[in-house]
């Protein structure tokens, strides 16, 4: 059985991160969610460190960008910066409707994510709960709620228990006519 294929595309990332294992935990959240790349903004993290958390080696696989400060940021064309933070204004979560391609920002636990990263950022979305999760959790939330949103799923059902197969998705064939078939179609290809 092959997972869900989402559309769009989606990044992770983290502002300021000082435990490398924290950022290699998020790191690998990232890549088994099928980020397309990941990036970190004025962290001091060491890379030998974080691959003590990030078994599936992500840079290897994904590219990794690192910037010094939010104004060095450069997202592709298209992609909406997305920062996760307990602020009151933020949209929660659960009631969010994730961008076809997106790039979420986390800051470290107790700082938070930076003036000058709140101002790049076009949303800001909240995890409704009482206090701070560890960086690699908080990644994760974000990116499975994207993943029921964006992803190709079965309907759950109205009682309790799993859903029915998924429907495989739609392929175009031949165009269909219902009533006959156009004479366009028969003529050489100079003619039409």
């Amino acid at each position: 059985m092959h997972p869900a294929t989402p559309r769009g595309y989606v990044g992770l990332g983290a502002e300021g991160v000082a435990k490398s294992t924290n950022f290699g935990a998020l790191l690998r959240t990232a890549h088994a969610f099928g980020a397309s790349f990941c990036f970190c903004v004025g962290a001091g993290w060491d890379a030998r460190a974080a691959r003590a958390a990030d078994t599936a080696a992500t840079p290897a696989h994904l590219p990794l960008w690192r910037w010094s400060s939010p104004a060095e940021m450069a997202l592709p064309q298209g992609c909406v910066l997305i920062g996760v933070e307990l602020l009151e204004s933020a949209a929660e979560l659960p009631s969010f409707r994730h961008p076809l391609n997106a790039a979420y920002v986390l800051g470290p636990e107790r700082a938070g994510l930076s003036p000058a990263m709140l101002a790049r950022c076009r949303h800001v979305v909240r995890i409704p709960t009482r206090f701070a999760l560890n960086l690699a959790v908080a990644g994760a939330i974000v990116l499975y709620d994207r993943l029921l949103q964006h992803g190709r799923f079965a309907e759950r059902p109205v009682a309790s228990g799993g859903a029915g197969p998924v429907a495989p998705a739609s392929r175009h064939g031949p165009p269909v006519f219902r009533r006959t078939r156009p004479d366009w179609l028969d003529r050489p290809d100079e003619e039409r």
